[in-house]
């Protein structure tokens, strides 16, 4: 499987009409293909939208995208609101969820680590031993290394119900020695961002 990130940046104050554009052309594309998640960015870098797409492969990809685009009725109309477009393929890790609809948020931090070459096998050792803790704490959405795009990424998708909760969490977690996984790490460089779910979001 392999796993699309659609990231817009769109203009200030037009999320709104954004989303319910969206919204409405979504029916017609989930016809072809299942949307994972639709977020809105509330903290970190401003007025972005993310919606996530699983394939099974790339050949799909292609050929739904084709397919969905046909009619004239997919993309919705919402090119007037992009500023900017960036489309990133992910591989989850083994021991990622599975991307079903599930009400666990609203509030979705994505977690962004670049990591030295070659580092991603060790370290997916080291998360496989040490997750079931920290999951036990809230839950994971998923986890991804880049297969297109820029390489050498790990992202890392985690739910909660409030900012209150996730500071409290994260608190808990480190002051408790679950996480992060202990040992060097390979990490290089690291950012975040926390979003929070459109209301048609499979997983919100």
């Amino acid at each position: 499987m392999i796993v699309e990130f659609r990231t817009y940046t769109i203009q200030p104050r037009t999320l709104p009409e954004f989303l319910k554009r969206f919204e409405a052309g979504l029916e017609h594309r989930k016809a072809h293909s299942p949307l994972a998640a639709f977020w809105y960015t509330e903290i970190g870098p401003l007025n972005q939208v993310v919606h996530v797409w699983p394939y099974e492969n790339a050949g799909e990809r292609e050929r739904i995208r084709a397919e969905a685009t046909k009619d004239g009725t997919w993309p919705p109309k919402t090119g007037e609101f992009i500023v900017d477009m960036k489309s990133e393929v992910f591989q989850p890790l083994p021991f990622s969820p599975d991307l079903v609809p599930a009400d666990v948020g609203p509030y979705f931090e994505i977690r962004s680590y670049v990591v030295k070459p070659g580092s991603i096998p060790a370290m997916a050792e080291r998360w496989k031993e040490y997750l079931p803790g920290r999951i036990a704490l809230s839950p994971l959405v998923g986890v991804f290394t880049s297969d297109v795009g820029a390489l050498n990424q790990w992202v890392h998708i985690w739910a909660y119900k409030s900012l209150d909760q996730r500071m409290e969490i994260r608190n808990k977690a480190k002051a408790d020695g679950i996480w992060p996984p202990p040992g060097d790490s390979p990490v290089i460089r690291q950012e975040t961002k926390v979003l929070m779910a459109a209301p048609f979001s499979p997983i919100k």
